[in-house]
């Protein structure tokens, strides 16, 4: 599998594992799914894995680090976040967490960029994941925390680094803009844009992509399938976006694009990966499963050779933007 690496020498593979449903999203995942699907993402030479405090109350960061104990530290690259401190709640731990994951609301979560809260939160994940130090450090959603996030957060984001606990830092986040005031003004390796450079919302591209490249950071792209709309050849009536229903005028697009993909001999999910990794800011893909038969489809979506005549009759449809020979690899 190809890699690329950042500055300051992480090398990351250009799939990675998102790790969200280790922690039972919208339902359970067994401890027997977990260890198939990192040891199928082993074998197919993902070495990027990705996790946070969120998922699962801590249950990602359990099992991801339990199931990569074994391998040596070194050939892989985690990354987790800051941001939400879990706070024990035990007068809630018999009901079920609200935020979309199937365990019990034995912690709730709190939002605190502080300096304080991040060098916390990084302890106990430190102490969930059974590592001594974490390779790449995300500011998680801070959308409505910008000034303490971007200010004192970052920061502390820097501080870390330079003590050598963090390899890498950054920010991850549904938006484009946010990601790329945070390059203008914090000194970061790598952001992780969740669904803003997709075949169908190229949102990233105006200005996030440009600057990254410029400031030499990488873009870690996430959500290549908007949350389902673009995760299979063919997108159901039903399919959602942006984790609700589909507006018609988009699965109508996607549909459109899906067509032209099947002349091309390619499926519309094989195209949802290869879309972003074409832009030469993007380093890494980071898809999300639950299953070793999940990641084994993610690896064969991802291996799909994409003819440059498919990316040319989209952009002459309007589908998607014609790049700039220049901005091509």
């Amino acid at each position: 599998m190809r890699t690329t690496t950042l500055r300051g020498g992480l090398e990351l593979t250009e799939v990675g594992l998102g790790m969200a449903q280790f922690g039972n999203l919208y339902r359970e995942t067994t401890d027997a799914e977990v260890a198939g699907a990192i040891d199928a993402a082993w074998d197919a030479g993902i070495r990027y894995f990705d996790t946070a405090p969120h998922y699962g109350l801590g249950l990602s960061e359990r099992r991801s680090g339990r199931e990569l104990a074994g391998r040596p530290r070194d050939a892989f690259v985690l990354s987790t976040k800051v941001g939400r401190i879990l706070e024990p709640s035990p007068s809630t731990a018999d009901r079920m967490d609200d935020e979309g994951f199937a365990v019990p609301a034995a912690a709730v979560r709190r939002f605190d960029f502080s300096r304080d809260g991040i060098r916390r939160s990084v302890e106990e994940s430190l102490e969930r994941l059974g590592l001594d130090r974490i390779d790449i450090l995300y500011l998680h959603d801070p959308d409505d925390h910008l000034e303490q996030a971007f200010g004192e957060g970052a920061a502390a984001l820097i501080e870390l680094r330079e003590e050598g606990l963090v390899g890498a830092v950054g920010a991850g986040m549904n938006h484009a803009a946010p990601l790329a005031e945070l390059i203008r003004r914090a000194d970061v390796d790598v952001v992780m844009c969740a669904g803003r450079y997709t075949l169908l919302d190229q949102e990233a591209e105006r200005e996030l992509l440009p600057l990254a490249l410029d400031r030499g950071v990488g873009v870690v792209a996430a959500g290549v399938y908007n949350s389902g709309l673009l995760s299979r050849p063919e997108p159901a009536d039903d399919a959602t976006y942006e984790y609700g229903p589909a507006p018609a005028e988009l699965l109508d697009r996607a549909r459109a694009i899906a067509r032209i993909c099947r002349a091309h001999g390619v499926t519309l999910p094989e195209a949802a990966i290869a879309f972003p990794l074409r832009h030469p800011a993007v380093v890494s893909a980071v898809i999300g499963a639950r299953t070793a038969s999940q990641v084994g489809q993610t690896v064969e979506r991802a291996a799909a050779v994409v003819p440059d005549a498919l990316w040319e009759e989209l952009a002459t449809a309007g589908l998607v933007p014609s790049p700039s020979r220049e901005d091509l690899p």
